[in-house]
């Protein structure tokens, strides 16, 4: 039995020339021998989808299957979860999909801050949230785990991400209310080390100054300062040069800025600049740009020159907290054995005899082809080609899963495009059952050894619930776990 999925109306590659690999420098952008600060959005995506492949095993094509235990389709935070769990318990496993989302995410990690949307509750305690939240809605995925679970998920993704030198911090039960690019705040999770010091800050309520730079587009500290200033009358902003750009040219908050704080030069006249300005301030935020690998050291040679503590601000995508994460996963991916090819998509399946999936993989041409016992479905919605929708309903790009979807495309929205209750194609996804395999028609499981994770699933409406991270972790340690029983 074989599964072709359709053509997706929009690939990754149509936003930007995939680029030559010669050209992708582990110092960013260049033109003519010569670094640029202000690249252009698709130069932008170039280098970024570049860069991510270097840190893939790129090889030459392959004319033997690769075999293995588990495969996973997707490469956002669901599929990197599911193939971080895998290879810890031991399996074979070989990832496949584009870069995921979290290359555009703030790097932040939220379980559940908001129920019901439409009420725009916000939750403190995001265990009273999810069980408010599965009493509401039993068929959410998260009615499918118990406490216990997602919390052991969760552990396991940040002890990983700690051996790798990428720090996350939390309140034990708690959420942490943090400041976003825009002014605004939100109920999250965990946060990268680097910007707790932005919710004590704003706890406290203490003299703070926050900088920005001249020519930098995407960011703001004025607009923050005068979102604030109600709650935080004691919140001042400024605006310095960003070493390297005197000429004052365009800035965008990705890796070349962070690639530049690398600079100890750099970093000693970004000091210089700043320090004038300290004041009475007792902290110092600053948007997320100091550095890709070293961001702990950078920081702390900062407080040390300018005699503050200072916290990263997240910024708009492309984020540097979310190219930190996805980057330090990859590597320790590979360097835990998993087989990834994150510029490639599932072409077409078989189900073999035996219940063994055969995955033939490639870009426009099959490449490599794949055999796997068991196969996680992570492969996201719309924007990840995991769904793709027509004039006339929503399908499941791969295996042709039946996707829970209102009747009609006149019941994807509601008239009111702002309508707090949210549209109901946001639910649309994979209905499972009790092990996270996906349903078939007369509600079975479409396959034995087949499982879904992530926001392909149905009944849930991450974005707006603000739980994207926690049910992709969480689901895909469910998938794992149950693949191996």
């Amino acid at each position: 039995m074989g599964f072709s999925p359709p053509e997706p109306l929009l690939t990754f590659h149509d936003l930007g020339k995939t680029p030559n690999i010669r050209h992708a420098t582990t110092t960013g952008l260049e033109s003519a021998g010569k670094k640029q600060l202000n690249p252009t959005v698709p130069e932008l995506i170039e280098s970024t989808q570049a860069r991510l492949r270097t840190i893939d095993i790129l090889g030459k094509i392959e004319t033997d299957p690769i075999a293995c235990e588990l495969a996973v389709i997707g490469n956002g935070m669901a599929g990197m979860a599911s193939a971080l769990f895998a290879a810890n318990r031991g399996l074979p496993t070989v990832q496949v999909g584009a870069p995921g989302g979290i290359i555009f995410a703030s790097g932040l990690l939220d379980l559940l801050g908001v129920h019901p949307a439409e009420e725009r509750k916000v939750w403190q305690d995001p265990w009273a949230g999810i069980e408010a939240l599965t009493q509401d809605f039993p068929k959410h995925p998260y009615a499918l785990l118990e406490r216990k679970e997602i919390e052991a998920a969760f552990n396991e993704l940040l002890s990983f991400l700690e051996g790798e030198n990428l720090h996350y911090q939390r309140r034990e039960g708690q959420n942490s209310e943090m400041i976003l690019p825009l002014g605004t705040t939100k109920q999250t999770y965990c946060v990268p080390k680097s910007m707790w010091g932005g919710i004590k800050a704003l706890k406290e309520r203490h003299s703070c100054l926050l900088v920005d730079f001249h020519g930098l587009s995407d960011f703001s500290a004025t607009q923050i300062t005068e979102t604030l200033k109600d709650r935080w009358p004691d919140l001042r902003s400024a605006r310095i040069t960003f070493p390297g750009n005197d000429q004052i040219r365009e800035l965008f908050t990705g890796e070349l800025m962070a690639q530049a704080m690398e600079s100890s030069e750099n970093r000693e006249k970004l000091a210089q600049a700043v320090r004038p300005l300290v004041g009475d301030a007792h902290s110092i935020g600053m948007p997320a740009v100091f550095g890709m690998n070293r961001t702990g050291e950078i920081l702390a040679e900062l407080e040390k020159q300018i005699g503050v503590p200072i916290f990263e601000i997240p910024t708009l995508p492309v984020s540097i907290p979310g190219l930190r994460l996805n980057d330090t996963i990859a590597r320790g991916l590979t360097g835990k054995g998993v087989r990834r090819f994150s510029q490639e998509r599932v072409l077409k399946v078989h189900r073999e005899p035996g219940g063994d999936f055969t995955l033939d993989i490639g870009n426009k041409r099959v490449g490599k082809t794949v055999r796997a016992k068991g196969v996680i479905l992570a492969s996201g919605r719309f924007w990840g080609r995991g769904l793709i929708a027509d004039r006339k309903r929503i399908r499941e790009a791969i295996f042709d899963l039946p996707v829970h979807q209102p009747e009609g495309r006149k019941g994807w929205h509601h008239k009111d495009f702002l309508d707090l209750r949210g549209h109901p194609v946001n639910r649309a996804g994979l209905e499972i059952d009790d092990l996270f395999r996906p349903l078939d028609s007369s509600g079975d499981p479409a396959f034995e050894r087949l499982f879904a994770a992530g926001s392909i699933l149905a009944h849930q409406d991450w974005m707006r619930m603000k739980c994207g991270s926690g049910l992709a972790i969480s689901s895909a340690y469910a998938a794992v776990k149950a693949f191996c029983i």
